[in-house]
């Protein structure tokens, strides 16, 4: 290895490069980049590639590309002679699983934002979720008429079937619920619990599928005393099983979000998280506050259902 090829295979390369294109592609261009980036960094050319996963040198270009899908094998082989991490090999396993879990935003992509199409692959692939918003039921626990109204305000001038199918991407994410993955911690403030999207009756019913989600043992939900001192916008952080300091946290915005994967910006936003927990009330005190609720939205639809 030349000087100058050993000096950059020295430097400190990030784990992952988060750039505002990467959400337009899907997962397999994204592990494509990666793997093309480290080969670049390394000074290593496609023949050099193709020769540890034996291949031809095409057949590298298409994987860098995205166009071919990536065997784990070739994906380990090179992982282990780009000489990378724990951490990256891990990182690159996620991207490969992302793009077998693509179907699900697949489907819905002329009506998903792109910033939420990566954190939909990332949702089916980790262990453990905790969520916090202090402005709505998170979606994960939504129900379908309650998803509708709050995409109805949201989303004026899309059409009613455009708005039937952003609601049934929201539905299809609970999916992996159903299958007893990943575990699910849901933060809420009490005053989402009175803040009305839909009728009187529906937010009943939305107030009946928390209370029955705080029965499962892989969701627990939450409330977060009134008035508490939270952050005024939602934030997600995400762990996997494949490795140590596996996670990320997902903040979103009004127009977008931002994926933190550094470890200084983790730290900031688990800090943040963990400030949150502190202001909640404990799993059975919650589960009280979910009944109160309950009992106020009964009352407002025996006078009057529709609000």
């Amino acid at each position: 290895m030349s000087a100058a090829r050993k000096a950059r295979s020295e430097s400190n390369a990030p784990v992952l490069r988060i750039q505002a294109s990467d959400e337009q592609r899907p997962a397999g261009r994204l592990l494509g980049d990666e793997l093309r980036y480290h080969r670049e960094r390394l000074g290593y050319t496609l023949a050099d590639a193709a020769a540890v996963i034996r291949a031809s040198t095409s057949k590298v270009s298409r994987l860098e590309r995205g166009e071919s899908p990536a065997k784990p094998r070739d994906v380990h082989d090179l992982a282990r002679f780009y000489g990378l991490t724990r951490e990256q090999q891990s990182q690159l396993d996620q991207l490969q699983a992302q793009a077998g879990n693509a179907d699900v935003y697949s489907r819905f992509a002329d009506v998903t934002p792109n910033f939420l199409k990566r954190l939909i692959r990332l949702e089916g692939t980790a262990d453990k979720i905790s969520v916090f918003d202090p402005r709505v039921v998170p979606g994960l626990l939504q129900t379908e008429a309650y998803a509708r109204a709050i995409v109805q305000l949201m989303e004026v001038d899309l059409s009613d079937s455009e708005i039937e199918r952003i609601v049934a991407l929201r539905m299809q994410r609970q999916v992996m619920l159903d299958r007893g993955t990943p575990m699910l911690t849901v933060l809420i403030t009490e005053e989402v619990l009175y803040r009305a999207y839909g009728t009187p009756d529906e937010m009943a019913t939305q107030v009946r599928y928390l209370l029955k989600a705080t029965c499962t043992d892989r969701v627990n939900v939450r409330i977060v005393h009134k008035g508490a001192m939270t952050p005024p916008y939602p934030i997600f952080h995400l762990s996997f099983p494949d490795g140590d300091c596996q996670e990320l946290a997902y903040v979103e915005h009004i127009d977008g979000a931002n994926y933190v994967t550094q470890k200084r910006q983790l730290d900031k936003y688990r800090k943040l998280m963990d400030n949150v927990r502190a202001n909640a009330h404990d799993r059975t005190q919650s589960t009280k506050v979910l009944e109160k609720a309950l009992t106020h939205w009964e009352k407002v639809t025996a006078t009057d259902p529709q609000g």
